[in-house]
């Protein structure tokens, strides 16, 4: 059973996505800051990161650049889950080392698919 972590400040949201993916079989810790994640990343390995662009503090843009400059999180697919739809964020987040990027309100079967695909 794969291991998500899911950066999400909004209670609402991640607790639809930690449902989704909980009802998919996902094992699912979620947390509210990037400062949290880097956290529970250092002590913990996951298959895969749903990430937010709007948190408190560091951005999902600069948390992602981060954990793909490190060794140990460099391989973590990373799939950004945002409001923010405009083709201008959604190049960005990619290039920020984003394996994919959904924009919310969420889909559950887009986001299950997505990381069936990305989870080796």
């Amino acid at each position: 059973m794969a291991h998500i972590l899911v950066v999400e400040d909004s209670n609402t949201e991640a607790k639809i996505l930690t449902e989704c993916l909980q009802k998919s079989g996902f094992n699912v810790l979620s947390v509210t800051t990037a400062e949290a994640a880097k956290a529970v990343l250092a002590k913990q390995n996951f298959d895969a990161i749903l990430l937010d662009v709007v948190l408190p503090g560091q951005s999902g843009f600069g948390l992602c650049r981060e954990l793909k400059k490190q060794e140990k999180t460099a391989e973590i697919p990373i799939i950004i889950c945002s409001s923010k739809s405009e083709n201008f964020d959604k190049n960005w987040g990619l290039k920020q080392g984003a394996s994919a990027y959904i924009c919310k309100p969420i889909n559950r079967e887009e986001i299950i698919s997505t990381l069936k695909k990305l989870i080796r």
